[in-house]
């Protein structure tokens, strides 16, 4: 079984490494990217990740919201 994540990040850096590390298990597909908490929550409904990491600090929407939200 392959674990979907959504990675949702600010900082497009923090962004790339992380789906560098994680690209590199076989049982982990990273299948979106979100900027801020309100494009985290958009794609969690349309893409249906088992996991989203989630950062705390964003612009806008930040990242307890958003979860409350995806939640």
């Amino acid at each position: 079984m392959t674990v979907q994540v959504l990675l949702a990040d600010d900082q497009e850096l923090i962004r790339r490494g992380l789906r560098m590390i994680l690209e590199e298990q076989a049982d982990i597909t990273v299948i979106g990217e979100a900027a801020d908490g309100d494009e985290a929550v958009r794609l969690t409904r349309e893409l249906r990740p088992d996991v989203v990491l989630m950062d705390v600090r964003m612009p806008g929407t930040d990242g307890i919201d958003a979860t409350r939200r995806i939640v």
